[in-house]
């Protein structure tokens, strides 16, 4: 690949990764070209489909997840790895909105084995946790889903809200008295500013 074509492409995973933490996946593809300067003919040669664009894109999140879930795995403290993997894959989420809806529910096929490994690893951590007493045992795999529906919703607000409304969702959890981050002011006004993420 030549030197423009190699700064071209680097150029645009760059602002795709900067529009899809923004604004989600809904992105379009000229857009993308448009703020990357380079034609959208350019972009298509590179990536043919969006869905080719948000795997290279995320490839190193990607990584980065599944290797989150495996040093969780070799914590010998059940509760510490679990805990660990909800406030890594909050913060991500609070940071990049782009990957987790790529993570969660981009694409059918978008790094799906990694996703399915990943998603092995944190049963078996929800699993482990419960059998040391340290996890409610009503607790499933699938409310990940809804620790992540959750911290979704704060879109806008400082990562700290994030980091708290996951403190508190730990601690519902399991029954401990670690100390909580402290508090976040926030205006009502985000909860009418929030968009529709459904």
């Amino acid at each position: 690949m030549r030197a423009d074509a190699r700064e071209n492409r680097a150029r645009v995973l760059t602002v795709a990764r900067e529009l899809f933490a923004e604004r989600g996946l809904d992105v379009p593809m000229a857009a993308i070209a448009r703020r990357a300067g380079v034609g959208v003919a350019t972009l298509y040669r590179r990536f043919p489909t969006k869905e080719s664009l948000v795997m290279e894109a995320f490839t190193e999140q990607f990584a980065h997840c599944q290797a989150v879930v495996d040093e969780a795995l070799a914590d010998p403290d059940p509760w510490r790895g679990f805990r660990t993997v909800i406030e890594k894959v909050c913060l991500l989420q609070a940071s990049d909105r782009g990957f987790t809806a790529a993570f969660v529910a981009g694409f059918p096929d978008l790094h799906s084995e990694l996703r399915e490994r990943s998603w092995h690893g944190f049963a078996a951590l929800v699993q482990r946790a419960k059998d040391s007493g340290q996890l409610r045992a009503d607790f499933s795999p699938h409310d990940l889903t809804l620790v992540l529906m959750a911290n979704g919703g704060l879109a806008g607000a400082p990562v700290a809200a994030s980091q708290r409304l996951v403190a508190y969702l730990l601690e519902a959890f399991r029954t401990g008295t670690d100390e909580l981050p402290p508090p976040v002011p926030l205006s009502l006004d985000l909860v009418l500013r929030q968009p529709d993420r459904v």
